[in-house]
């Protein structure tokens, strides 16, 4: 991307997405930022709001479990697998105060939607990705009701849950974080502190996160407490991966697994980048496309630079290599491939290599999804044209020569036979 169309897009952003006064605390925070995408008052698409029509009705209902509430019936109504359970035990959410080592926040997560459960606790935390809103965000009370409710939640999730804290010009994001945590779940330092995504190295990654799965040789910062600058020395953090399970780990009995899968940890970043990335191209080209005080060359030029940021995450520029076989323990890594198209081979954007990169193909599997299919179609067309460029080029253009000749034919093929296009 050239520098004159980053500096282009900069200030054509500072213009038409600066800091403005915040809204009152019932409204929503992006009425006045993006008034085109009604993001408090559009009607709803999303996973979340079809299992409340059809619970509604009668079609579906939650049994109350005593010892995790409604989690096991949420999970199996909206099709999320027990395998993707993560544990999180830094007290970095809505719930800190009950979360802590021996009782780590779940998060549990399709190619959609995300659920967390923390112990004892009177709510269910749900975010699910919207196909015209992005990212929205629903409790769900843990008090056994004959009509249970999933509420949508505004400014208190949206306080974090935006991409610049709604100082303005920000978009709806889901999170993902690593934290120097001690050994009570407390952050020990703000500047060990980062939002990671697939593009974080390795070594950086899993702060005040339980990992569970074999990475070989290479560190993270996963499984550790942090009392002393010796606690994240190579050699201690040589001792504290490479493990099957958490068997052992107090109070691990109320979970639904004794695992957070390494496997289901390098997914989530990349889809929570990729979902980030079509939220923040949506909420901008829509915006854009519905400001009439730019000329038609200013509006084209700068869904030209939206369009090329989506394409660097969705080929995965920048990915750190793994140095080494990386393999779950939880079954998330089969159920993962199991689903999405395949063409006649056999092969799927969904295959993982996880020898010396995540993905065998290097195109993100959302491409699928009804998210990437309701950007605007000045942004598709952009993308889908870019796309047969790279894909057919001889590798030439240095953001996109991690993809060999060979990946750029199977990419092509899988496309083609899976009927994918950017209608």
């Amino acid at each position: 991307m050239s520098i004159s169309k980053i500096s282009f897009l900069c200030s054509l952003l500072l213009v038409f997405f600066s800091p403005r006064v915040l809204l009152a605390q019932n409204d929503s925070p992006y009425e006045r930022e993006y008034p085109v995408m009604n993001y408090g008052s559009a009607q709803l698409q999303d996973a979340v709001t079809e299992l409340q029509a059809r619970m509604d009705v009668g079609e579906v209902s939650l049994k109350f479990n005593a010892e995790r509430g409604y989690l096991d019936a949420a999970l199996d109504a909206l099709g999320i697998s027990s395998t993707s359970q993560l544990l999180v035990f830094s007290r970095t959410s809505l719930q800190q105060p009950l979360i802590s080592p021996q009782s780590p926040r779940a998060i549990y997560f399709n190619d959609s939607t995300y659920v967390a459960w923390v112990q004892e606790s009177g709510l269910l935390e749900v975010a699910t990705m919207d196909p015209n809103l992005g990212p929205v965000f629903f409790t769900l009370g843990q008090i056994e009701s004959e009509q249970p409710q999933f509420n949508r939640e505004f400014r208190t999730c949206l306080r974090c849950h935006d991409s610049l804290s709604l100082t303005g010009g920000g978009t709806p994001r889901f999170m993902m974080s690593s934290n120097y945590t001690g050994v009570a779940g407390q952050l020990v330092s703000h500047e060990g502190s980062i939002m990671t995504t697939s593009r974080t190295p390795i070594s950086s990654r899993w702060g005040g996160w339980y990992v569970t799965g074999f990475h070989g040789e290479q560190r993270h910062l996963g499984n550790v407490f942090i009392q002393t600058a010796d606690d994240i020395s190579d050699e201690n953090l040589a001792t504290t991966g490479n493990r099957e399970s958490l068997e052992g780990l107090p109070q691990i009995e109320p979970y639904v697994a004794p695992y957070s899968d390494i496997v289901a940890l390098l997914v989530i970043e990349h889809q929570i980048e990729i979902q980030n990335k079509i939220a923040r191209t949506n909420f901008y080209a829509r915006t854009l496309l519905d400001e009439q005080e730019l000329s038609g060359a200013e509006v084209e030029e700068a869904l030209d630079v939206l369009a090329e940021e989506l394409l660097e995450s969705l080929f995965m520029v920048g990915q750190p290599s793994l140095i080494d076989t990386v393999e779950g323990t939880s079954g998330f890594t089969a159920e993962f491939e199991s689903s999405g198209p395949k063409d006649s081979q056999g092969r799927s954007l969904r295959d993982l290599d996880l020898q010396q990169r995540l993905f065998k193909y290097p195109l993100s599997y959302l491409v699928y999804s009804s998210a990437y299919k309701s950007l605007p179609q000045q942004i598709k067309e952009r993308v889908a044209a870019r796309m047969e460029e790279i894909l057919t080029s001889n590798g030439s253009n240095d953001d996109y020569k991690h993809l060999s000749s060979e990946d750029r034919r199977a990419i092509s093929e899988i496309l083609i036979e899976t009927n994918w296009s950017d209608e």
